[in-house]
């Protein structure tokens, strides 16, 4: 007999052309990352999986978070350093920055980034807990 697995991922809007960060287990998982990077919208995903382990078929469902962030600050950029190897990188918003810590850290495994954010007038800032902050 076919089972359904469920998904969940957070993303940036409901347009083809979407960033998506994921998967999670869990609804409630999802919706914390959505709102630490930003994103205003959760996807869900089911995959109809056969006895054999084939999907069968896969059904996509936006839910809109209420009281959804608000965008980026002006003036705010996010900055990328790498503690190790030195490798830095500048990015608009909060979820940029954590995904090329990911990666970075990812192909590099025992690099550490660090990672800022700059202000207008407020100059540089270190993010000290590293991930889980806000666009």
């Amino acid at each position: 007999m076919a089972h359904k697995d469920i998904f969940w991922m957070a993303c940036d809007s409901t347009e083809q052309l979407r960033a998506e960060y994921g998967p999670f287990h869990t609804r409630e998982e999802a919706e914390e990352e959505a709102r630490k990077l930003g994103f205003g919208y959760l996807l869900r995903y089911e995959h109809l999986v056969s006895d054999e382990g084939e999907i069968e078929e896969v059904r996509c469902v936006f839910l809109e978070l209420s009281n959804a962030p608000v965008a980026a600050r002006s003036g705010v950029t996010f900055h990328t350093r790498c503690a190790t190897c030195g490798e830095a990188a500048a990015h608009e918003t909060g979820w940029q920055a954590e995904v090329w810590s990911d990666i970075h850290e990812f192909e590099h495994s025992r690099h550490k980034v660090r990672l800022f954010e700059r202000a207008r007038g407020e100059g540089l800032r270190e993010i000290s807990d590293g991930r889980g902050f806000a666009a």
